[in-house]
């Protein structure tokens, strides 16, 4: 049961990091002048799928702050690093990103390095 404050961080880490990608790529591109960047960005805060895209960051840090009482930051922390597989997983799914060798490698290097770093 513990696990599931890991993978509850996992979890919404990846849904808000999707979630902003997504509404911002339909916002637009950034402005050029700061003033005019400063205002895109704010006039953000009205969207409702941002704002759940950053609920969904609070509420991973609050299981996260979970998965601290229950595990050692040196076991907990690797498994964080399936976000990244996840992300580009799914970004290739929804938007369509291209996934590459070099890519493909980091991923495999990353999920090595979970299998590792969770054996002791």
């Amino acid at each position: 049961m513990d696990y599931l404050y890991i993978f509850g961080t996992i979890l919404f880490t990846v849904y808000g990091q999707l979630v902003l990608k997504w509404q911002i790529s339909q916002a637009g591109p950034l402005p050029i002048a700061f003033v005019d960047k400063i205002t895109f960005l704010l006039r953000q805060f009205g969207n409702i799928w941002i704002l759940s895209g950053f609920a969904a960051a609070v509420i991973a840090a609050l299981c996260w702050m979970a998965a601290m009482t229950k595990f050692e930051l040196s076991y907990a922390y690797p498994f964080v690093g399936l976000t990244f597989v996840l992300v580009l997983g799914l970004s290739a799914v929804f938007f369509h990103e291209t996934i590459t060798t070099p890519k493909v490698l980091g991923i495999v290097l990353i999920v090595a390095g979970i299998i590792i770093g969770s054996q002791g």
